[in-house]
């Protein structure tokens, strides 16, 4: 079976101090902030549903 040669592994997440560019996403602040920001989105949802839930119920 032939191999290759750019047949490396890709990493989900980066380590600052990892020398690759094969990953998914960065370890840093804007990565760190774009999931708060959607964290907060999904809650703000789900809360959105669950109380409309309420008042149709």
């Amino acid at each position: 079976m032939q191999t290759k040669e750019n047949d490396q592994s890709t990493k989900f997440i980066k380590e600052p101090e990892e020398n690759t560019q094969q990953f998914i996403i960065q370890k840093n602040k804007k990565t760190k902030l774009a999931v708060i920001i959607i964290l907060v989105f999904l809650v703000v949802i789900i809360t959105g549903i669950v109380l409309s839930g309420q008042y149709i119920a």
